[in-house]
């Protein structure tokens, strides 16, 4: 999206023989651009969603600037012109985009979550542990062999020898244990 830097022929010159590196040197535009180039950068970047993007808007607005650096009178006021350049070109930018939006029959799929920070995890996990740690052995037993281990409570019944309602009322009294623990307040 690059625009390259066009110079305007100088009056009495044709067009045909103009060539650009004949152009006058603006040194007062270089030194205006290594002086403001970072400040009008975060205004562009304030425009735009993509760094970028940013970099080409900018580049855009200091290339109509250059074209019209002749004609602007108050160089004070310059990071006022290449703050409207920059506006006027992003919103043109934005009226010319083309819409790729179509409707369907069937939504798409939804974005996945971001994957959740591994430290935070195991922060989680280790705190759990400590937690399913604190319970009488029966309990502790019951908790993971029906959540760590994935058994039903039957296969669990089975494994301990004891009834499928001993299982239940027993892992129910540990998560409401597990529900009251301190470590793991702050997690809920």
């Amino acid at each position: 999206m690059t625009t390259p830097l066009c110079a305007k022929a100088p009056k009495g010159v044709s067009h045909a023989s103009y060539h650009p590196k004949h152009a006058p040197p603006y040194k007062s535009f270089s030194s205006y651009v290594r002086a403001r180039g970072p400040v009008l950068l975060r205004t562009a970047r304030s425009l735009t969603a993509n760094p970028s993007d940013a970099e080409d808007l900018l580049q855009t607005a200091l290339t109509k600037t250059y074209v019209a650096w002749d004609r602007i009178e108050d160089h004070r006021a310059l990071d006022g012109y290449v703050r409207r350049a920059l506006v006027n070109t992003r919103t043109s930018q934005w009226r010319k985009r083309k819409l790729d939006e179509f409707a369907c029959e069937e939504l798409p799929e939804p974005a996945g979550l971001p994957a959740p920070d591994p430290a935070e995890e195991q922060v989680l996990h280790d705190a759990m542990w400590r937690a399913v740690m604190k319970l009488p052995d029966r309990q502790r037993a019951m908790v993971v062999l029906r959540y760590y281990e994935d058994l039903s409570e039957v296969q669990t019944a089975e494994v301990l020898g004891v009834s499928v309602g001993t299982v239940k009322s027993a892992v129910s009294r540990a998560l409401g244990k597990l529900r009251e623990d301190p470590e793991l307040v702050p997690v809920r």
